[in-house]
């Protein structure tokens, strides 16, 4: 995982990347395909909300492999 510059929400990737075929969800972190590769380009605001719709998708499915 990459620091981001201050103020911006760093990755929740904890480097197991393997999607999950059923749910299309990372195994690690939680995040869409999608979300990962939009990751890099999103603005704070869309980070955060992104990383709101993980804690839920965690309560949901369990933690994930490290966490």
């Amino acid at each position: 995982m990459a620091d981001a510059p201050l103020g911006s929400a760093s990755s929740p990737c904890i480097g197991v990347c393997r999607l999950d075929g059923k749910s299309g969800l990372c195994l690690g972190c939680r995040r869409t395909l999608k979300e990962i590769a939009a990751w890099p380009g999103l603005a704070p605001a869309e980070r955060a909300a992104i990383l709101a719709r993980l804690k839920g998708r965690k309560a949901a499915t369990g933690p994930g492999r490290n966490g």
